[in-house]
């Protein structure tokens, strides 16, 4: 890994500031941070990554609702079950529509909603922001590489200066 240091300073400065920010305003950190994840997991780059981790974890999201919704509507355990498994197999067959291909991210925003019994509410802000932070680590990152790309450029064309005598 090439530029270790620059990914490494880029991701702790931001994460430290996600922690403050997600303190202060009351938002779940690790939700947030699997935002984050999922940015970095599917394969898409810049704003498009953005916007692909927010749509899969969005509809994740929604999917793990209306199993929740639904299971409690009914109240049936086979029902919840079969709600479930009919739940599981959409979430992947919608990844044949290009915009929700990462089917990981969906089962990320599914887990989530599990994890925080469909508290809506408590889950989209900090995953919208995750996937966002995701994003500006990118830039971030990509810019730290610049500087350090031609500071090195520099340094070698001050080698290559012969001394006046």
């Amino acid at each position: 890994m090439e530029h270790r240091w620059q990914i490494a300073f880029s991701a702790g400065l931001l994460a430290a500031i996600w922690a403050g920010v997600a303190d202060v305003y009351n938002l779940v950190t690790w939700v947030g941070f699997l935002g984050c994840s999922t940015f970095f997991a599917q394969t898409q780059a810049g704003f498009k990554g953005m916007i692909m981790a927010m749509s899969t974890n969005m509809s994740g999201v929604f999917w793990g609702w209306l199993i929740i919704a639904g299971s409690g509507f009914f109240g049936s355990a086979i029902v919840s079950y079969a709600l479930t498994g009919i739940i599981t197999a959409v979430m992947c067959l919608q990844a044949s529509y290009k915009g929700l291909a990462f089917i990981p991210g969906t089962f990320i925003g599914c887990c989530i909603t599990f994890a925080l019994n469909a508290d809506i509410g408590t889950i989209i802000p900090p995953l919208l922001l995750g996937a966002g932070l995701g994003y500006t680590m990118s830039l971030l990152t990509g810019q730290l590489i610049a500087i350090s790309q031609k500071w090195q450029s520099n340094c070698q064309s001050n080698q290559n200066i012969e001394p006046a005598e």
